[in-house]
C-alpha cells in the first residue's frame, strides 16, 4: 500500500521515504479544524499498511507549529453540541493521538514558533523533537476552562518530563519555553530556525535507512511497555527481539560486520 499525499486539509509530501506533513493555515499560525483533524486521524491510521515510508516528520509551517484548535471552526461551535456529540469529538482528537503512536513509523516533530493546546498534543506523540529557540509550547486547555487532561496529556507528558513538571503545565497552561522544553527533555535538540528543516530531515533519513522493521517494532514497545510489568516488558521484548532476529536485515548486518562494511538494510 502506498501512502495518501492527496490531502486536502494539510499539506504531505513524500521523498526518500520520508513523509513530511504539515498544517496548511500559517496566516492564522496553523490551527486545527474539524476537518483536518479527522483527515489527520485517517492518515496516520493508513500509515501503518504503507509500505513506501519510513518516517515521518510533521513540521512547522510559516514560523509556527500550530495555534490548536481553532476558535471559530472549533471553540464556538463547541459550545452549542450537546454531551454525546462533545464525547464524539474527543474521542475523535484522541485518536490522532492512538492514530500516531500505533502508525509503525518514528515521528519527529520539528517545532518552530506557537506551538500550543493540540498542537503541543501533536509534538507530545510524536517520538522525537526539534525545536527552534523561538519555539512556545503550552497545553493552555485551563485557559479555555477545561481540564488539562485533553488526548491523552496526563499520561503521555509525565512520562516525558516527570510529573511535578507536567502538573505544573497542565493546571497553569503557561508556556515552556525552549530551554526548559531541552532541560527537562521534552527537546531532543535546539536548533536555529534556519537549520530546522534540515536537521529533521538529516534525523529522518538517518532513521529511514534502517533497520526499519527493527525501528516498527521499538515503536510498538515503546507504547505497549507503558502499560507491562518489568517481567512482563522483559519476555515481550523477547518475544520481538526473536521477530527480528528472522529478518533479512539482521543477517544482512552479521554479514556486513564481517566483512566490514557498512550494512544496507532493506526492510524485510
Amino acid at each position: 500500500m502506498s501512502t495518501r499525499t492527496d490531502v486536502t486539509h494539510f499539506n504531505c509530501t513524500l521523498a526518500n521515504r520520508i513523509a513530511t506533513v504539515s498544517l496548511n493555515r500559517p496566516d492564522r499560525k496553523n490551527p486545527l479544524t474539524f476537518d483536518s483533524y479527522a483527515e489527520l486521524r485517517d492518515w496516520f491510521r493508513d500509515l501503518v499498511y504503507a509500505d513506501d515510508v519510513d518516517a515521518v516528520i510533521f513540521a512547522s509551517n510559516g514560523g509556527n507549529f500550530s495555534s490548536g484548535g481553532d476558535v471559530h471552526d472549533i471553540i464556538g461551535p463547541l459550545t452549542k453540541m450537546n454531551m454525546k456529540e462533545l464525547l464524539n469529538f474527543t474521542r475523535m482528537t484522541g485518536d490522532l493521538v492512538k492514530a500516531m503512536v500505533n502508525c509503525g513509523k518514528p515521528i519527529i516533530a520539528a517545532i518552530d514558533g506557537i506551538c500550543v493546546g493540540a498542537g503541543a498534543i501533536i509534538a507530545m506523540a510524536s517520538d522525537l523533537r526539534i525545536a527552534t529557540p523561538e519555539a512556545k509550547c503550552a497545553f493552555l486547555f485551563t485557559r479555555v476552562g477545561l481540564a488539562g487532561c485533553d488526548m491523552g496529556a496526563c499520561a503521555i507528558l509525565p512520562r516525558i518530563i516527570g510529573q511535578g513538571r507536567a502538573a505544573e503545565l497542565l493546571y497553569t497552561g503557561r508556556s515552556m519555553s525552549a530551554d526548559e522544553g531541552a532541560a527537562w527533555g521534552f527537546y531532543n535538540q535546539i536548533v536555529p530556525a534556519d537549520k530546522l528543516d534540515e536537521t529533521a530531515q538529516n534525523i529522518a533519513f538517518r532513521i529511514a535507512a534502517g533497520p526499519n522493521f527493527a525501528h516498527m517494532m521499538t515503536k510498538t514497545m515503546l507504547a505497549q511497555e507503558w502499560s507491562m510489568s518489568i517481567e512482563q516488558a522483559i519476555e515481550a521484548e523477547a518475544q520481538a527481539q526473536a521477530i527480528c532476529m528472522q529478518t533479512g536485515d539482521f543477517e544482512r548486518a552479521y554479514r556486513a560486520f564481517v566483512a566490514k562494511k557498512k550494512p544496507e538494510f532493506t526492510g524485510d
